[in-house]
């Protein structure tokens, strides 16, 4: 039986890291705040919420990928997880800081 990579998961939540509250995308699922791009270890797999971690997510780098656009990578600072996430820097509705993710491709 094959298990499923990606659930919808597409709610607003309150950025644990500097507090912007942000709307959900109405596309897909949002896991990091537009404007610091932090997140919360929330998921084992995409949009699942079944992490028991809940660290806070740094953004520690950033990628270009051909389909998929800008990737963020974010590390868990509670037990060192590693995750890339697709950016939402063209979202009409509180799109991602492209300046810092930019600035995050200089660091890998």
């Amino acid at each position: 039986m094959q298990t499923k990579r990606f659930t919808k998961n597409d709610g607003g939540f309150i950025c644990k890291h500097c507090g912007l509250k942000v709307e959900p995308l109405g596309y897909t699922s949002r896991n990091h705040c537009p404007a610091c791009l932090w997140s919360v270890h929330l998921d084992e797999m995409p949009g699942d919420r079944k992490s028991l971690c809940m660290g806070e997510m740094e953004p520690i780098g950033a990628e270009t990928d051909a389909k998929k656009g800008y990737i963020i990578i974010h590390r868990c600072t509670k037990c060192g997880c590693i995750r890339r996430n697709k950016t939402a820097h063209e979202a009409i509705v509180q799109p991602d800081d492209i300046k810092k993710i930019i600035e995050l491709t200089v660091k890998n």
